[in-house]
C-alpha cells in the first residue's frame, strides 16, 4: 500500500479578490489567517476587476446570477489565481464541476443593518421617507414592513452608499450588511441591526468562500484549515433551499440558519418583487441535519408558489 506525500515548503499560492475596499480588507484577513495556519506557504494578493464592479449604474439583477464571481473563476481556470475570496452570499447556490469550495471560515454578524441620517430605526422613520438599497430582497421586505416608505435602488460600494446619506437630495436611509461595516470599522453608523428571523439576511450574508480548482490538492489543505464546522452547517441549509427553489443572490428570496449546540434555526422568506405577497416559514431542528432541512423547507416553499413569487407573479 502507498500514498502519495507531497512538500508544501516554498509553495505559493495567489490570492484572487474584487478590488474593492471591502473585497481587499476581507482577502487581507483570510490571507493573514492562512498566514498564520500554513507558515510555510507564502501567499500573494490578486485584484481581478470583475463587471459588477466596473458597471455600478445596472441592477444587479440585470447583470445576473454570480456577477461578482464569474470573472474569478475565469482566473482560477487560467491560474492567475488559486485560490479566490469571494462573499458567499455573492455566489451561485451550486458549483460548476471544476471548483471547489475549499473552506468556509467563521462567519461575521448576518444581521442587516438599517442606517438613517437622524438615527431613526425602520419603525421609528417618517412615513414617505426614502430608503435605498441594491437588494431586491431588501427592498421587498422593507415594503412588505413599511408600505408606506419609498424604497430606491442603490448601487456602490459601501463607503460609496454611505456617503449618500450626507448629501442634500440623498436618500434617508440605507440598508447594508452589518458584516461589511463591522470589517470596515464602520459599525457606529448602524441605527440598527435587522433581526435575521423577521428581516430574513440573504443565503451566505456574513460568510466568506474560499473558491479552489477542484484538483488543486495543495491549495485545498492549505485552506481547509480555515474551515469553521457550525458557518458550514449554517451555509448548507441555506444553499440547499436556495438550490431547491432556484433563485439567486438578486431575487427576493433567502433563508437563514444558526447553530446553537445541536440545534439548528432556520428562517426562509420568498416574496414577490413588491413585497405584497410574502411566504415565511421558521424551525428548530436538529443541526447534523443540515442539508436536509433546507432541502425539505424548499420543497416546501415550491409547492406553496415560491418560484411563482419571485418571478413576480402571485398566482
Amino acid at each position: 500500500m502507498s500514498s502519495t506525500v507531497y512538500t508544501t515548503a516554498g509553495l505559493l499560492i495567489k490570492v484572487g479578490t474584487r478590488g474593492s475596499e471591502l473585497a481587499l480588507t476581507q482577502a487581507g484577513h483570510v490571507v493573514d489567517a492562512l498566514r498564520e495556519a500554513n507558515p510555510e506557504i507564502t501567499f500573494d494578493v490578486v485584484i481581478i476587476k470583475t463587471t459588477g464592479d466596473i458597471d455600478k449604474r445596472q441592477d444587479l439583477a440585470a447583470l445576473g446570477v454570480g456577477v461578482f464571481v464569474r470573472e474569478l473563476e475565469a482566473a482560477l481556470l487560467d491560474n492567475r489565481v488559486d485560490l479566490a475570496v469571494h462573499s458567499l452570499k455573492d455566489m451561485p447556490s451550486s458549483l460548476p464541476p471544476e471548483f471547489a469550495l475549499a473552506a468556509v471560515p467563521y462567519r461575521e454578524d448576518p444581521r442587516d443593518a438599517f442606517i438613517s441620517r437622524n438615527g431613526e430605526t425602520l419603525e421609528e422613520i417618517p412615513a414617505g421617507s426614502r430608503v435605498a438599497t441594491g437588494s431586491a430582497r431588501r427592498q421587498a421586505l422593507v415594503k412588505n414592513i413599511r408600505p408606506d416608505l419609498t424604497v430606491e435602488s442603490l448601487r456602490g460600494n459601501v463607503p460609496t452608499r454611505l456617503a449618500k446619506l450626507d448629501e442634500p437630495e440623498g436618500p434617508d436611509a440605507v440598508i447594508l450588511a452589518t458584516a461589511g461595516l463591522n470589517r470596515l470599522g464602520l459599525q457606529d453608523r448602524i441605527s440598527q441591526h435587522l433581526s435575521c428571523s423577521n428581516f430574513v439576511s440573504a443565503v451566505g450574508q456574513g460568510a466568506l468562500a474560499l473558491e479552489t480548482r477542484v484538483d488543486d490538492i495543495a491549495t485545498i489543505a492549505a485552506a481547509e484549515k480555515l474551515n469553521h464546522a457550525g458557518t458550514v452547517l449554517e451555509i448548507t441549509a441555506e444553499r440547499a433551499f436556495l438550490d431547491e427553489i432556484g433563485g439567486g443572490c438578486s431575487a427576493s428570496v433567502s433563508a437563514h440558519a444558526k447553530v446553537r449546540g445541536e440545534r439548528l434555526e432556520f428562517s426562509a422568506f420568498a416574496s414577490t418583487p413588491d413585497g405584497q405577497t410574502i411566504i415565511r416559514e421558521n424551525l428548530v431542528d436538529n443541526a447534523a441535519d443540515a442539508k436536509n432541512i433546507g432541502t425539505k423547507m424548499g420543497q416546501l416553499f415550491v409547492e406553496r408558489g415560491a418560484r411563482q413569487l419571485v418571478a413576480g407573479d402571485p398566482n
